[in-house]
């Protein structure tokens, strides 16, 4: 194989690890979902929910996990069939779920904006389904993957507001097989005697064989070929020769650098702030589904990414820094690495973001602490790991704004710890979360106010 030759299909696995990463991430979750759970959620076999016991924590290693909300995540296995979802009645109070295929595509949801409070039941079936449905769902969720995941969130202000109310509501959240039909047990199992360092590329083949995406999609992995990533039976990586080893290795590399490279701060994939303190707020960070749109998602063009090569990797920066977040209208995520001044966020110093006004949002709003690259949740000897409008004892100023305070260290003057966010040592991404955004923050009039720096962390 000449270097030209080579060069090229290295080009192309870079193409390749762009457009399957986020396949192969969502489905590495689902595994760790049903084998060994995370976090607050328990290991749970398809189709049953995991239910989260207590708002997320440090030990909840999930990229841009939330805790604002109780989590209730079921991987669902269509294979065998449909299956019938119950919801309860939440009396009001906020609820999503929001249904992912195994591409990462949110493909629709039911919840208090999308279909209401009320209590209700709906059939999810797999792809091509034609059967008949039960007189008395609600609706229909259509699946584009045998596979898919339900991720299910619950507001909860706080341990008291889980006991009395949100531990019934997961109760009553049930699926039940209406179709005789066996379900798997696991995801088709790759190759294990595929060296390591071409794993992603195996699991991206096995795992595009078994949950095909849309037709365009289809056409567009075709080009795929010469990679072996469509070929059916025996890996093709356990004998490969040392060039597409060679080809493959350097284009996995040369994928993930792109990927991170559009996910970092000023890039504008994941909505970098640039650097000048300024906040990134995309409401069109998920709005590369352009195929599926069932049961309270929005079809229409200002929700879809034109481009669709472009729309890969917009997905792949999705996935990377936010797996299973929501569309902009469901709930809008924005995140800063800098200060006022431009300087990176860290725990060496002291800030303040002060909120002259609430920001416009139907249902709530939080500022949680991530740190750096990892965007995990911080432990701290507070247990706090987010602060907003529903935070007990936070204390507003006489003409209604909100001043919050991020360090390291605890305030000294208890109302500024009343109104804390703990900060890790290092360098740090804050994400303002506003759950049912109003019409100024999908249009870009509502400006966040920036993150300024007061002092030098430890200076009373």
């Amino acid at each position: 194989m000449s270097e030209e030759q080579t060069s090229e299909l290295v080009e192309l696995a870079a193409e390749a690890y762009v457009y399957g990463y986020p396949l192969v991430f969502d489905l590495s979750m689902v595994e760790t979902c049903l084998h060994k759970g995370f976090g607050a959620l328990v290991a749970a076999p398809f189709n049953q929910f995991s239910h989260a016991d207590r708002l997320a924590d440090a030990d909840a290693h999930f990229v841009s996990v939330n805790n604002d909300t109780v989590y209730s995540i079921a991987q669902l296995d269509l294979s065998g069939g449909p299956v019938r979802l119950h919801v309860p009645d939440t009396d009001g109070a906020y609820y999503v779920l929001q249904f992912v295929d195994a591409w990462s595509n949110n493909f629709a949801y039911v919840g208090r904006r999308a279909t209401g409070t009320e209590a209700g039941d709906w059939l999810v079936v797999p792809p091509g389904w034609a059967g008949t449905a039960p007189d008395d769902v609600r609706g229909v969720i259509d699946a584009p993957t045998s596979v898919v995941t339900i991720v299910g969130r619950n507001a909860c202000d706080g341990p008291e507001d889980l006991e009395r109310r949100v531990r019934a509501l997961q109760e009553q959240l049930t699926l039940t097989h209406i179709e005789p039909g066996e379900h798997r047990t696991g995801l088709p199992a790759p190759d294990a005697g595929v060296p390591v360092e071409l794993r992603f590329f195996e699991q991206l083949r096995v795992w595009m064989a078994d949950f095909p995406p849309s037709a365009a999609d289809r056409a567009h992995q075709d080009r795929f070929q010469p990679l072996g990533l469509l070929e059916e039976g025996p890996s093709p990586y356990v004998p490969a020769g040392s060039a597409l080893v060679r080809a493959l290795t350097e284009g996995l590399a040369l994928g993930k650098e792109r990927v991170e490279a559009a996910s970092r701060p000023g890039a504008g994939g994941a909505g970098g702030d640039g650097g000048g303190g300024g906040w990134s707020m995309n409401p069109h960070l998920f709005d590369y589904n352009l195929d599926h749109f069932g049961v309270g998602t929005i079809d229409s063009p200002e929700w879809k990414i034109a481009d669709r090569e472009a729309s890969y990797l917009a997905r792949a920066v999705a996935a990377r820094v936010g797996l299973w977040g929501n569309h902009g209208y469901e709930a809008v995520y924005a995140q800063t690495f800098h200060d006022a001044d431009g300087a990176p966020l860290s725990g060496a110093h002291r800030y303040e973001l002060r909120f002259d006004e609430s920001p416009p949002v139907d249902a709530f709003w939080s500022v949680t602490m991530y740190d750096t690259p990892d965007y995990f949740l911080v432990a701290n000897p507070a247990g706090r790991y987010s602060i907003g409008d529903r935070t007990p004892g936070i204390v507003r100023a006489d003409d209604g704004s909100l001043t919050l305070h991020i360090s390291r260290e605890r305030p000294a003057d208890p109302a500024a710890a009343a109104n804390w966010l703990p900060a890790p040592e290092g360098e740090f991404r804050p994400m303002l979360r506003l759950y049912m955004p109003q019409s100024a923050v999908l249009d870009g009039r509502y400006e966040i106010p920036a993150v300024r720096r007061v002092e030098e962390a430890g200076r009373g």
